[in-house]
């Protein structure tokens, strides 16, 4: 039986939230996760609208219960989102949630009279190599250099670039890793299990501080552990966890971002869309990772790049395979990607140096690539048996590594901050303080192109990067 990786994910990331029954959906397709028994709507006269005209509906259909529909959350919030509560959410399957579904579906027409969204799924927010169908990280030896190398632009605190990571925590050592040795922000606040094993995605904020130290050393990197729980989070809350990111600090030149759900939808997630306008009225930008789930469905925040309004305040990012000439396997595609960087086999700091520390596979590698493609891609290889896969077999003893800082990981949560550090790194050169306007140079100075999907698209390739070989002539299948 083939690994059930995003079965698996979603077992793991229900029991980082054991309070909040969660589903999987749309109906039983399994492309996001949501909170069951629950709908979002807009503060105020919507969400009583929404409220309304659901008891309504439950009360007039035979076999819906209305006795759950009630506000499941104050009008108090930044985000300007309420919870309602439309069923029960200890009844049904994680395949689906009726009663979500009914509760939407009351909602069509009134949506079509006022032209626009009303009523949402409380998605789950990820990070984008857990939910989605990423690779888990391998270890590298220490005297193996990280890929991207470090640039040799020194470190000015004057005229240092501000990059805010909105992630998973750092690791309690991460400043014995020389690139992160100016790096502050929350420490990851669970590293290891009771077994001393590292646990799973606890290095994501890490790793992705470290490539963007690397390809642009003259930053001021803040990581933020708003992803601390496996690296998840319901929507609802998502937007309030931004504003108090960059309330802490203030508004940053770049954030960076590795986290997102696709959603079914082509306009964006309510629960974030406070965040979003404000964003776009400030003169941050926001890089976004495009999503690990080899599809054309739009992936959100990221897909705000391609909406009216935002084409300047955000950049989403795609993953190329370990050539660069190709998108890899698992990364998102489509017209709402705006650019592709490396994402495949990267090198750089899982954790610190200073102690080496255990790690056990959690899911199984495939045969052959679970999206289609015929070169020697992350769903291959590494071989390793994983704790959770083959469910219903007698599964081989899970494959234990050891970490002692470097790692080797794919995704398009790595290409994101590449590209962050590109944008950082080509302020400095050019003196420029305005991150959406060195965006724009960049992007129109840039001479390198990958086929992804059978589209030329560009291609930002830092000048310490080194390719990766792969193990079969390329077709771009």
């Amino acid at each position: 039986m083939a690994p059930q990786r995003f079965r698996e994910q979603f077992g793991h990331i229900q029991r980082s939230m054991p309070d909040v029954p969660l589903a999987m959906g749309p109906d039983d397709s399994a492309e996001f996760l949501y909170e069951k028994g629950v709908v979002l709507a807009r503060d105020g006269e919507e969400a009583r609208v929404v409220e309304d005209t659901v008891r309504e509906h439950f009360t007039a259909t035979a076999g819906l219960d209305a006795g759950h529909v009630r506000r499941a959350s104050a009008e108090t919030n930044r985000s300007g989102i309420t919870r309602i509560q439309v069923g029960d959410p200890g009844q049904g399957a994680a395949a689906g949630d009726p009663a979500v579904a009914n509760a939407l579906r009351s909602l069509r027409a009134a949506e079509g009279r006022a032209r626009r969204r009303l009523v949402s799924r409380n998605h789950v927010v990820h990070i984008a190599v857990n939910a989605c169908p990423g690779d888990e990280p391998v270890p590298v030896p220490r005297t193996e250099p990280p890929n991207p190398a470090a640039a040799d632009t020194p470190y000015d605190p004057d005229s240092a670039v501000g990059v805010l990571v909105i992630d998973t925590g750092l690791m309690r050592d991460h400043r014995s890793y020389p690139p992160l040795a100016h790096t502050r922000g929350d420490l990851q606040i669970q590293e290891c299990d009771d077994a001393g094993c590292l646990l799973q995605y606890v290095g994501h904020g890490t790793f992705i501080a470290g490539l963007l130290a690397a390809v642009a050393p003259n930053t001021d990197i803040t990581v933020r552990n708003t992803l601390n729980d496996a690296g998840a989070i319901l929507e609802s809350e998502f937007g309030e966890k931004l504003f108090e990111a960059v309330d802490q600090g203030g508004w940053p030149d770049v954030l960076s971002l590795s986290a997102g759900t696709s959603n079914g939808r082509s306009d964006g997630l309510l629960g974030v869309h406070a965040f979003m306008e404000e964003l776009r009225a400030r003169d941050t930008l926001l890089v976004a990772a495009a999503g690990n789930n080899g599809s054309a469905t739009p992936f959100w925040p990221a897909a705000y790049a391609d909406l009216p309004g935002w084409e300047d305040s955000v950049l989403s990012v795609g993953a190329l395979r370990g050539d660069g000439e190709f998108g890899a396997c698992f990364s998102n595609h489509g017209a709402w990607v705006k650019a592709y960087a490396p994402g495949e086999r990267l090198t750089g700091a899982l954790t610190g140096f200073e102690t080496p520390v255990p790690y056990v596979y959690q899911h199984s590698t495939y045969d052959a690539c679970r999206f289609g493609f015929g070169y020697g891609c992350t769903c291959q290889a590494p071989r390793h048996t994983g704790l959770l896969s083959e469910p219903g077999e007698a599964p081989g003893k899970p494959d234990q590594v050891m970490f002692e800082g470097h790692a080797q990981w794919s995704g398009t949560s790595f290409a994101a901050p590449v590209v962050a550090g590109l944008i950082a790194a080509h302020m400095t050169a050019h003196q420029e303080t305005d991150a959406r306007a060195a965006r724009g140079a960049l992007l129109a100075a840039n001479t390198e192109y990958a086929e992804v999907r059978g589209a030329h698209v560009p291609a930002l390739l830092p000048p310490t990067w080194r390719p990766v070989p792969v193990d079969s002539p390329a077709d771009g299948a």
